[in-house]
């Protein structure tokens, strides 16, 4: 008799006596039998599979030449296999399957471009697409506090994509910006290290960067804790854009509180960085005449906060928006710009003793303040 028979004829339930009442348990019988039956086959099936797989045509390799390819978000190995074999990479899927399997950490492949060899071997070929440095990528490094037009610049640098596509691809309504965004960029294109498949577009980009931001406002609960404290999540991305250009990370808990006394009193704010935004420039000593000019941005002469972040803050910063240090400060100076140490008081005779230190500082060190 053949496997085949063997099974038939195990696959057949004996039939019930006429009359005779079926146990209450039979349907799970029959549950446990059909498992059985799946087990055999499989045991059965197993050894000529992997012969199948075993015996695939493979390549020598190493290979030769070079071939980009590109594997999808998602694809499975068997995918792999085909892409790869479509591409001139692998001899088979089913050599390629076998080395995936042979290989424990096949499964860390990722989605991307790669540059690999015509004609490689299978495990070749799953040694490259493990290998970071096949991997075709354009790194840009966005640190915190950078303003949106200058992230622009330096993915331009990046990929070659001119600025004016980014600035374009800002306005799409489909970034993934979240709704208390108000449609706005600035403070959602979140700093880190990236790493760029070529051919992605402007906007595909831009929709990497704000991906990210949601991904850092989900872990730091940004929503719910800004309710907690009364606040909107968008007023803290606006507060946490301050601290980066206002204070060292080290002191960015004592600037942000700084921000909410100032603004429990109300007292303006009176921030540089801000009227420096609202005029399109970068750290410019503010004369009486930049400063008497009125934007939205002039905390000088408007109160509360700014109507949108100033930069795009790191998580460092959003969490101490949402987490400020215990204090009743009001004023706050750097008086020694190569230590960034920052003096706090809530005394305003005691911020002008603080300001004569600064002043004093830069007298000692031409050309260090202005």
């Amino acid at each position: 008799m053949s496997d085949l028979d063997k099974l038939n004829a195990m696959s057949e339930p004996a039939k019930p006596s006429r009359g005779r009442k079926q146990p209450r348990n039979s349907s799970f019988s029959k549950i446990i039998f059909g498992i059985v039956i799946v087990a055999v086959i499989a045991v059965l099936l197993a050894p000529k599979l992997a012969a199948r797989l075993s015996s695939a045509p493979d390549f020598p390799g190493p290979g030769t030449g070079n071939v980009r390819v590109e594997i999808q978000e998602g694809d499975s190995i068997a995918k792999i296999g085909n892409t790869l074999k479509a591409d001139g990479v692998a001899k088979s899927v089913d050599a390629f399957v076998a080395a995936a399997a042979d290989n424990p950490d096949s499964a860390k492949i990722s989605a991307g471009m790669y540059d690999l060899k015509f004609e490689m071997s299978a495990s070749g070929a799953i040694e490259a697409l493990l290998d970071s440095a096949t991997k075709v990528v354009d790194k840009v490094v966005i640190p915190e506090g950078k303003r949106a037009a200058w992230i622009y610049e330096e993915l331009a640098k990046a990929t070659g994509i001119p600025v004016a596509d980014f600035e374009a691809a800002a306005s799409s309504s489909d970034l993934g910006l979240p709704s208390y965004a108000g449609g706005n960029v600035e403070g959602f294109l979140f700093p880190a290290t990236y790493d760029l498949a070529p051919g992605m577009s402007a906007k595909d980009i831009l929709k990497t960067l704000i991906a990210k931001f949601d991904s850092e406002a989900k872990r730091l609960d940004l929503e719910a804790r800004a309710a907690q404290m009364g606040r909107s999540p968008y007023e803290i991305v606006t507060v946490a854009s301050l601290l980066e250009v206002e204070g060292h990370p080290r002191d960015f808990g004592k600037v942000a509180r700084v921000v909410y006394n100032r603004l429990a009193m109300p007292m303006r704010l009176e921030f540089d960085s801000t009227v420096n935004y609202g005029l399109g420039k970068t750290d410019v000593i503010l004369t009486t005449d930049l400063l008497n000019k009125d934007t939205p941005y002039n905390m000088y002469l408007h109160d509360g906060l700014t109507p949108t972040p100033i930069d795009n803050p790191g998580a460092e910063a959003i969490e101490a928006a949402l987490n400020p240090d215990a204090g009743d400060w009001i004023y706050f100076i750097t008086i020694d710009l190569n230590t960034q140490e920052t003096k706090f008081t809530k005394s305003y005779s005691e911020f002008l003793v603080y300001k004569d230190q600064f002043l004093a500082f830069c007298d000692a060190n031409p050309g260090t303040c202005w």
